[in-house]
């Protein structure tokens, strides 16, 4: 269980291992800045700026999400590996309605 003001995420890495992470819903965090300070291989190239699709991921669970913005749709479209459950990570507040979340990291695009 969570502390107060905290949710818990899942985050399966690109080899499949499973990671519980708690995240705080009072810093104004996103998916992929939580992934970032557990020192999962993200990169967030582009500070969270929906820029650049280093913390593409697939949503695992029916947890309702904020719509994506006309930048990250742009930017999808232009990813590798897109499914239609790809959201980039950078977009996702970290909110008490994200509790739950399952996530797994996208395959890194061939640089």
């Amino acid at each position: 269980m969570p502390e107060s003001g905290n949710i818990l995420l899942t985050v399966i890495d690109r080899v499949g291992e499973a990671h519980e992470l708690e995240a705080p819903t009072d810093m104004n965090m996103n998916v992929m800045e939580v992934c970032k300070a557990y020192e999962l291989p993200v990169k967030g190239t582009c500070g969270g700026m929906a820029l650049c699709s280093t913390c593409h991921c697939y949503i695992l669970t029916d947890t309702p999400l904020p719509d994506m913005s006309d930048d990250e749709e742009d930017m999808l479209d232009q990813a590798f590996f897109v499914e239609d459950n790809s959201r980039l990570g950078c977009q996702l507040r970290i909110t008490d309605a994200l509790d739950g979340l399952r996530i797994q990291l996208a395959p890194e695009a061939e640089d």
